[in-house]
């Protein structure tokens, strides 16, 4: 049953005689149907307080037992986060347990969540799977925090009290807890949601080779932002454009967070004439029919706010949320904000997509969301670190000269012929440059073993500016820093790597190391803690490893993380079927 057929339903009890013993006035009627009509409203302008204060007046002037006042009871609770009383009202009101509807998010949701960790800070409430989701909490808390105040200081708003954020285990929670279908979400890459005034975001374990997470946190915070500011006014288009531009801003000035790869697809669909339109967008990105048409949307709508913020700054997107805010159309809004007409800023937001430096070929997509279901194996061989041979890592080279000297490479390095190795990885970087990661990491790791330290960071500062945030690369760029002893430029490039890989324990052993020797003692112990849970070593044991990390140069090549199999060693033999 839905909202309307509910307030239908109240109409006809209230006006019931065997519900009173005489029947309410027609202004009581009338009062608590426009009461609770504005509880709809409020939770549609993802007002939350307003649907909690107007529901406090209903409750003083119906019976408790009425259906409606049930169901609008239920709602609130669940965005509230009071799963079961919101289980409890919706059943009270009848709700159909069924596919979509509220009881059966708010049945599923607290089936989730319900053996979740909590964890707070100034204007978070952070729920997590038991586990080593616990290393998390930290760098979420941080980050979330970080886009608190700048969102605060580019858009004007913060939201009353404290935001929810949940982590899920993988997509089929997801689903559950949204209201997408599983195969949306593996179709499209989707890895969180904003919804129901919160933040619901996929635990990187669930990704074959790690996302960029805190970024996301950022994205889905700037979502919620824009939809409590605007009361929820803002189509489609704008509201990725905005979320996608102003995801960055946790770690900085807006606008970073478009790839080389991304550029080039955008590039290729310019030249086909192939751009997804904005109406097309509608309701959710996440709904369109393929990832490249995910990927395109996205860099489309990022450059649309790029234009606008670097026309009309912050004022612009202000402006264009007030006008919204308002009744104004997107169009309309657009038109006040940068004061021309809306198919002159069309004009103007294509032209300036087609000055970006879009790469002469096609760059291989670092930011596609792999989930390990999807995987069956795909795309894990890459995510190696170290000295493991793997020829499945070359799959995605096309170049078939630069493949068979990759191979030929691995081959050799398999047999200990090194200088060998690395001059056929030379020929096939040649061939390639920066296009594929695992020609530039398989190339510097062959010239690590070489000891030849400068040419190996040149190639991985090379894959970087092709693949940012890569967290094979960096760490591979960091083992090379923190040799060195270059630790304010090995930690930057760790927590670039944790930015998309939290749960690689070399990483926390490494900046415990690096807190250690900056005299971070607060940061070294919470890296040290993360160590421990995910190496399942004893703290003197992680204090020890740490100490050891990368004494020798021979190890930067071939890194044996205590607490995981060393790549050396055979797979254990699968244990006997009882």
């Amino acid at each position: 049953m839905n909202s309307r057929a509910l307030l239908g339903l109240l109409a006809l009890v209230l006006a019931g005689p065997a519900t009173f013993a005489a029947p309410p006035d027609a202004a009581l009627k009338e009062e608590v149907k426009t009461r609770l009509g504005k509880v709809e409203k409020s939770l549609e302008d993802w007002d939350l307080g307003g649907a909690e204060r107007e529901l406090a007046e209903v409750e003083q002037i119906v019976p408790p037992e009425i259906e409606p006042l049930k169901y609008f009871q239920g709602r609130v609770a669940f965005e509230a986060g009071r799963y079961d009383d919101a289980v409890t009202q919706l059943q009270a009101a009848s709700i159909e347990d069924k596919p979509g509807s509220y009881l059966r998010l708010a049945k599923d949701t607290r089936a989730i969540v319900k053996d979740h960790q909590r964890a707070e800070s100034e204007h978070f409430i952070f729920f997590y799977p038991k586990g080593k989701e616990e290393v998390l909490v930290p760098y979420a808390m941080e980050t979330l925090e970080a886009i608190h105040r700048a969102l605060a200081e580019d858009l004007g708003w913060t939201p009353p009290g404290k935001v929810r954020v949940e982590v899920v285990n993988n997509a089929r929670e997801l689903s559950r807890v949204s209201t997408l279908t599983e195969k949306q979400i593996s179709t499209t890459g989707t890895i969180a949601i904003c919804k129901f005034n919160k933040l619901m975001v996929t635990s990187p374990k669930a990704v074959a080779r790690g996302y960029d997470w805190q970024d996301t946190l950022a994205h889905e915070y700037v979502h919620l932002v824009v939809s409590q500011l605007s009361h929820n006014t803002v189509p489609i288009w704008l509201h990725e454009g905005l979320a996608k531009f102003l995801e960055s801003r946790w770690r900085g000035k807006g606008g970073l967070a478009m790839t080389p790869s991304t550029q080039a697809l955008l590039g290729k669909r310019v030249k086909a004439d192939t751009l997804i339109p904005f109406e097309k967008m509608h309701p959710s990105i996440a709904m369109l029919p393929t990832a490249e048409d995910a990927a395109t949307a996205f860099a489309e709508v990022f450059y649309a706010i790029d234009y606008i913020h670097g026309t009309r700054g912050t004022a612009g997107l202000r402006s264009i949320l007030q006008e919204l805010k308002s009744g104004q159309t997107d169009r309309k809004a657009v038109e006040a904000a940068m004061g021309m007409p809306f198919p002159a800023f069309e004009k103007a937001w294509l032209a300036h997509i087609k000055k970006q430096p879009f790469p002469s070929e096609l760059v291989p997509r670092d930011d596609r969301v792999v989930l390990k279901d999807d995987a069956k194996g795909k795309g894990k061989d890459s995510a190696k670190k170290g000295r493991e041979i793997s020829f499945g890592d070359f799959q995605e080279v096309t170049e078939v000269l630069a493949r068979q000297s990759a191979h030929l490479g691995e081959l050799l390095r398999e047999r200990n012929h090194v200088k060998a190795a690395a001059e056929e990885y030379a020929k096939a970087h040649k061939v390639v440059g920066d296009k594929y990661e695992s020609v530039s990491n398989k190339y510097a790791l062959a010239l690590l073993e070489l000891k030849q330290l400068d040419e190996a960071e040149d190639v991985l500062r090379g894959s970087l500016r092709m693949h940012p945030g890569s967290p094979l690369t960096n760490v591979h760029l960091g083992r090379i820093l923190l040799y060195r002893k270059d630790y304010p430029k090995a930690k930057t490039a760790y927590l670039e790597a944790l930015a998309s890989d939290p749960f690689d324990p070399e990483i926390h052993l490494a900046l415990m190391r690096i807190h250690g020797a900056l005299g971070e003692t607060a940061l070294a112990s919470r890296t040290r803690t993360a160590s421990v849970l995910l190496t399942g070593l004893k703290p003197e044991e992680v204090d020890r490893a740490a100490q050891l990390f990368l004494r020798e140069e021979g190890e930067l090549s071939e890194m044996n993380v205590p607490g995981t199999p060393s790549p050396a060693a055979p797979a254990p033999a699968p244990a006997p079927k009882p």
